[in-house]
């Protein structure tokens, strides 16, 4: 049941009323596409008030872009849909039987609804590793891991233990796919280039990334020849790539890795996890409420129009949605596939409402690409796979085209051509006097259970 305490926010209309829950790609290019469609009324809720282009995330994680720079207002991309309403909240519930999305301060009753509210990281059932080895899907995380890097070099400047100073110059990336490969270049670029001339005391270049994949390859959903490339890539960029290595714990500074029989165990203040990812909340509401089919990551079973089964008003799209009706396996969980989803469902609650139906979706491959440093990447267009600098520059110029807004795509232009001259990280901030506090106090409240650790922290 609905409380009727909570204001109801529905427009006040007698047009077909359609509630996008999730502002990334697959819910804002259906808002987009029906937004300039005189017979349907849009409402579009999301607990951020910006679109987050999420495929560069890592750049601002390590300091080349600002997070301002992959980020738009969502009332400002849609200002001109005059039939859009954009509300700032979290949806807690959803009633099929009153058609009635349950949000924290209000609720908005629906036509046809659509869930694109995506994926959180996944540790496979120990989340106590969290606090060590964060994840990189929202712009805190990117802030909390460029925090942690830029601090560990600091710290290591002033510290008088040689072991101790590997440690705070040990970076740990668990999980070999694009997110892995992207933040293991990059860190390498920053140790080995950007920072070599910036300390006195440390070598910057003696850090250690090491990037640790539980598959026997990098870039395991890629073409074989493309993950030996990648691998290349790394290795050159100075990347210690470990391949068919299990992370079996994770506590403090200390990661322990499975290898075949062997065990062994790496000392590393500065953690990353990109190693998995599961559903967000929104799936099990839809399993609650509608008897949804989920997959094990939590992830809306969908039909081959995108709807949820017995709920053909209800729809799933994006990372959310695990659609196995075409090829061997579900579609990926990247960006063109959300945008073509979001896509497909505007135009099919068009058709609906004019007494038509579409023919079920199909997914047109556009390719996948990944960025292992400067001037090296990979790119499998499917009729063609290459790398190295040609598929660099596909990988600047794809980027730079999905981004949301003009001013966006100007700024981190200028901003790549900057760095590709000067070698240089103009956003490689440590911000936030209490959170550099708090980023230490983690390692103090590890270094009371290994006394070879001694790091005083002031509040």
């Amino acid at each position: 049941m609905v409380s009727t305490q909570l204001p109801d926010l529905t427009p006040k209309t007698d047009k077909h009323k359609v509630v996008i829950i999730g502002g990334g790609f697959g819910g804002l290019y259906a808002a987009k596409t029906l937004g300039k469609n005189g017979a349907v009324d849009v409402t579009l809720i999301d607990k951020r008030n910006f679109h987050l282009f999420q495929p560069l995330l890592y750049q601002v994680a390590t300091g080349t872009l600002s997070p301002a720079d992959i980020a738009s207002p969502l009332r400002g991309i849609l200002s001109r849909n005059e039939n859009t309403h954009v509300l700032l909240d979290q949806v807690q519930d959803v009633d099929p039987e009153t058609k009635t999305v349950v949000m924290t301060e209000g609720t908005v009753q629906y036509d046809s609804l659509v869930v694109a509210t995506g994926v959180s990281h996944h540790y496979f059932g120990n989340d106590q590793w969290k606090p060590y080895a964060p994840g990189l899907k929202t712009v805190e995380d990117a802030l909390e891991i460029r925090h942690r890097i830029f601090a560990a070099f600091e710290a290591a400047e002033k510290e008088t233990d040689p072991a101790l100073q590997q440690a705070w110059l040990t970076f740990v990336i668990i999980g070999g796919g694009p997110t892995g490969v992207e933040l293991a270049g990059a860190i390498s670029e920053i140790a080995y280039s950007v920072l070599k001339k910036d300390f006195r005391k440390i070598d910057t270049a003696k850090a250690k990334v090491i990037l640790l994949e539980g598959m026997d390859r990098v870039l395991p959903p890629y073409d074989p020849s493309l993950s030996a490339k990648a691998q290349q890539s790394l290795e050159s960029l100075g990347v210690d790539v470990q391949t068919s290595s299990l992370v079996t714990n994770i506590e403090g500074d200390r990661v322990t890795v499975k290898q075949g029989e062997e065990q062994l165990e790496l000392h590393a203040k500065t953690i990353v996890w990109a190693a998995g990812v599961k559903a967000s909340g929104m799936g099990k509401v839809l399993g609650d409420r509608l008897d949804a089919n989920l997959d094990r990551a939590g992830r809306v079973i969908v039909e081959p129009n995108l709807s949820v089964e017995g709920y053909p008003d209800v729809f799933v799209i994006g990372d959310l949605a695990n659609f196995p009706h075409q090829n061997e396996r579900p579609l990926p969980g990247v960006a063109p596939v959300a945008m073509q989803e979001g896509q497909y469902v505007a135009k099919l609650i068009k058709q609906r409402i004019q007494g038509n139906e579409m023919a079920p979706f199909r997914y047109t491959e556009v390719g996948s690409l990944a960025v292992i440093g400067q001037n090296a990447a990979v790119v499998d267009l499917g009729y063609v796979k290459f790398s190295g600098f040609l598929a660099w520059l596909v990988w600047i110029f794809a980027h730079v085209y999905y981004l949301i807004e003009f001013d966006n795509k100007m700024v981190v232009m200028i901003q790549w051509g900057w760095n590709y001259f000067t070698r240089g990280r103009g956003a490689r901030l440590i911000t936030g006097e209490k959170d550099l506090a708090n980023g230490f106090k983690l390692y103090q409240d590890y270094a009371e259970k290994d006394t070879k650790v001694n790091v005083k922290v002031e509040a």
